[in-house]
This record gives C-alpha cells, structure tokens and sequence, in this order.
C-alpha cells in the first residue's frame, strides 16, 4: 500500500517511543508478557501503512503474513497489502524494532467527532487480561505525551487518519468504554 510517510519518519517515531514505557521497569513483569506469550493462533499485530519499510522481512523473531486490504474490515480508502506479523521468539522479540502498536500499548488512538486527537487505553477484546489496563495502573506521563506525539504525526498519513477515525466511530457506535488518558 503506497503511504507518503518516509522510512526516515518511522525511525523518528520508533527513537520518540525508545526513550519511554508505560510504567516504570518492564510492564511485562505484571503479566508475564501476556500479550507476547499469547498462544492464540491469530494473535498478532497488523504493521500501520508503510510500516513494512523498517523492516527486512528476514527477521528470524517474526512470521509474515499479508492480506489484501478490500477482502477485510479496513478503512475503504485501503488498497492493497495490508501487512500481520506474528513475533515466533515471544518473549524475546528484539524490542528496538518491535511494531509501532506493540511500542504504544496499551494506548489507542482516538478522534473525536470534532477531529481532536486523545490517547484512550486500548479497549478490543484481547485474549489476555492486561493489568495496566484491568487495573488501571497510571502509566508515565513521558510514555502518554511521546505516544500522543507520534500519533499526531502519524495521523498526517491520510490513510492511518482513516484507520484511527473508522476505529474511533466503530468504538463509538459499540458503546465500548473510552478512557481518556491525554490530554486530559
């Protein structure tokens, strides 16, 4: 799928979210790294249009997998390969290089309907139970404002801006919670 985001722009929000986590010390402590031990046979994590460029393909820690975008529930200006990787060294993926959704978790984009952009915890179902978000467990402001700041500049991308909206209204619509954690 073809994206106006550079590689360079990736690497620049990979080095942003390097320099923060959730909590802190490892936030997989808590759970056992639950959502990289997950033995759900689809668990996985699609790669953010573009995404594919920060890596080779080679990774001996990650399992490739793609999809056409029209043949699933993706935004409908989305043509083409849609990327999922599965991590096969789970918990010992190489975290530097780990997907942008795995560095933000367990964070979610959210767009009002006036467009304003807000973190929310992530609020899908997951296979796992995630203490940070079960238990609301207050997570670093550096981790929140860094997220928030690589999501603004991801949303330049009109088609992440489509995903994070369709999600956004999806979520809405569901009546899902949504916990507003930045800005507050």
């Amino acid at each position: 799928m073809k994206t106006a985001i550079k590689k360079r722009t990736f690497k620049a929000i990979y080095r942003l979210l390097d320099k923060v986590s959730p909590i802190s010390g490892d936030c997989g402590r808590l759970c056992n790294a639950a959502c990289c031990t997950c033995q759900e046979p689809d668990m996985g994590i699609y790669l953010l249009p573009g995404e594919e460029k920060m890596f080779s393909r080679k990774e001996s820690w990650l399992s490739w997998n793609w999809s056409r975008a029209e043949d699933y529930e993706f935004p409908e200006s989305w043509r083409g390969k849609v990327y999922f990787l599965q991590c096969t060294a789970a918990p010992f993926c190489d975290r530097k290089n780990r997907p942008l959704q795995c560095r933000t978790f367990p964070l979610a984009p959210h767009l009002s309907e006036s467009g304003r952009l807000f973190m929310i915890y992530h609020s899908s179902p997951l296979p796992y139970r995630c203490p940070l978000i079960d238990e609301a467990i207050a997570l670093n402001e550096s981790f929140l404002k860094a997220t928030y700041t690589a999501w603004l500049h991801l949303l330049r991308e009109p088609l992440i801006y489509d995903l994070v909206e369709m999600d956004s209204r999806y979520r809405e619509e569901d009546g899902e919670p949504i916990r507003i954690l930045y800005p507050k």
